[in-house]
C-alpha cells in the first residue's frame, strides 16, 4: 500500500531579483513499512523535498500526500531527525526523550514507561541523566532517533542523519538504525549524499538530478537482511548495485556540456 506520495511537486526561492527552482516535477511513492534513500548532487533539492513532506515548507506546485492526504503541515504521524542532533541542551536524556510524549498528551506514567523502553533499544542505560554536552556524537543522534521513535511517528524522514560523525560511530549508527528498523517497520525515506550507505539500508533507492531536482532513476535493493554487515558490503550484489547507483550520481553531478 503506498503510504507517501509525490506528484509533479515543484518548488522554488527566492534570491534577491531572481526566481530559483529547487525542485521541478518530482514524482516518487513509497509504500508502507518501506525504507526509501533518495541521493544526488549536492544542492539538488533533497532537504527542501523532505521538509515538503514534513510540512515545513509549502510547494509552489503538484501535490505531496501522507496516506492519500495532502500534507499541509507539520503532524506527528511524521518524525524528522536532522544531520544536527537539535536536542535541548538544558534536558537530560530522559527528559528529551519525553518531551515528545509530554506535547502529544501522553500522561505519566507512561511516559517515563515509553521513555526506559526506547533508552533500552538505543542501549543507552546508565546515561538517563546525562545532559547532550556529556554525551558522544553517535550518543547524541540515538537519543534524536529515540526522541522521535517515542511519539510512534508512522513515518520517520531522515536529513542526513549521520553525516556530523566519524566514519566509525556513522558505521555503528547505520547498523543501529536497521535493527530498529527491522523491529518497527516503520516508513522511512532518508537524505544521503553517501552512495553506500543508501544501497546498504534500503530497499529502494531514488536518484535526483542536479537543480532543479527531480527523479532520474530509480534501483531496487534486495540485500540478504540476515548477513553480517562484512558479508553483505563484500558481496558481489552490493558492490554491483553501489557502482550503478554512484555512476548515475556521477552523471547528474557532471557539469552540463
Amino acid at each position: 500500500m503506498t503510504h507517501v506520495r509525490v506528484n509533479g511537486l515543484a518548488k522554488s526561492y527566492r534570491a534577491g531579483d531572481d526566481i530559483v527552482p529547487a525542485l521541478i516535477d518530482v514524482d516518487l511513492e513509497v509504500r508502507e513499512g518501506e525504507f526509501v534513500s533518495v541521493v544526488g548532487p549536492s544542492g539538488c533539492g533533497k532537504s527542501t523535498l523532505l521538509y515538503i513532506l514534513g510540512g515545513f515548507l509549502h510547494t509552489d506546485g503538484g501535490v505531496a500526500e501522507v496516506g492519500g492526504r495532502v500534507i499541509t503541515g507539520p503532524g506527528i504521524d511524521r518524525g524528522i531527525v536532522f544531520q544536527e542532533y537539535a536536542l535541548f541542551p538544558w534536558l537530560t536524556v530522559v527528559q528529551n526523550i519525553c518531551y515528545g510524549l509530554e506535547m502529544t498528551g501522553i500522561r505519566e506514567p507512561e511516559r517515563s514507561q515509553r521513555a526506559a523502553a526506547f533508552i533500552r533499544m538505543i542501549g543507552l542505560q546508565g546515561f538517563e541523566h546525562r545532559f547532550p554536552r556529556e554525551l558522544s556524537g553517535g550518543m547524541k543522534q540515538r537519543v534524536a532517533i529515540a526522541r522521535t521513535l517515542a511519539y510512534d511517528p508512522s513515518i520517520l524522514l531522515l536529513d542526513e542523519p549521520f553525516g556530523a560523525l566519524d566514519s566509525q560511530t556513522r558505521e555503528t549508527m547505520q547498523d543501529e538504525l536497521l535493527r530498529i528498523w527491522l523491529e518497527t517497520r516503520k516508513t522511512v525515506i532518508m537524505i544521503t549524499h553517501d552512495v553506500n550507505e543508501a544501497v546498504y539500508l534500503s530497499q529502494r533507492v531514488y536518484v535526483m538530478s542536479r537543480r532543479p531536482g527531480r527523479i532520474v532513476e530509480e534501483f531496487p535493493v534486495a540485500l540478504d537482511r540476515s548477513l553480517s554487515r562484512e558479508d553483505v558490503m563484500l558481496s558481489s550484489e552490493f558492490n554491483a548495485l553501489r557502482n550503478r547507483v554512484w555512476l548515475s550520481v556521477r552523471r547528474q553531478a557532471a557539469p552540463a556540456n
